[in-house]
């Protein structure tokens, strides 16, 4: 018990002392509650934060989540004024994939170990048929906002979204694809391992 809460206690210790730096981590799957510090976050540096930083660093492994939580940050990355450069490490998938994609262009990062998963919007619905109708609605709205995303994200067309990236089934691509797609705009080693490596 005593371990657990030292732990939590250092893991704030580091959170914070990163967020100060403009650093923010987001390692688990994507909620309302995982959101909340993020937003918390953004909003502070654009709008409290006296002097402001020249660029947030959002680093994410998720292995995705609420689709609805992420486009509230999304929304709220959007509005940030100053740049947001996402970093992709271990897996990016889903959900997480669409926060990823929000970074400011120029300055979404994969690294080379990183495994992509993008997939078109999970949903299941079970009761009368107008409440099917309805959920039904909702599938096609949901389905077509990520389509805008990726295509704002990516530059690639409506057609190529949904055949390549957003096809019925799964997708899984390795970052060079990724790179390859607009999915990011470098891939890169967080630290080079020697002088001279170079961003690809």
């Amino acid at each position: 018990m005593e371990d657990s809460i030292e732990s939590n206690i250092e893991d704030d210790t580091y959170a914070k002392a990163l967020n100060q730096h403009g650093i923010m981590v987001m390692m688990s799957a994507i909620t309302n509650g995982s959101v909340k510090p993020v937003v918390e976050w953004i909003l502070h540096e654009n709008h409290v934060r006296k002097k402001k930083l020249k660029e947030l660093l959002l680093m994410i492994c998720s292995d995705g989540g609420s689709i609805e939580s992420a486009f509230a940050l999304i929304d709220v990355m959007q509005s940030s004024a100053i740049p947001i450069k996402t970093v992709g490490l271990g897996s990016v998938a889903s959900a997480g994939l669409m926060i990823f994609l929000a970074g400011t262009p120029g300055r979404r990062l994969l690294t080379p170990q990183t495994s992509i998963l993008s997939h078109q919007f999970a949903w299941g619905s079970s009761g009368k048929a107008h409440e099917l109708f309805a959920t039904v609605k909702e599938f096609e709205l949901t389905q077509q906002r990520m389509v805008d995303h990726y295509q704002r994200c990516t530059g690639l067309d409506d057609d190529r979204v949904r055949k390549i990236l957003l096809p019925p089934q799964d997708v899984y691509l390795s970052a060079t694809e990724a790179l390859e797609y607009g999915i990011c705009d470098h891939v890169a080693d967080l630290a080079p391992r020697r002088a001279g490596a170079k961003t690809k």
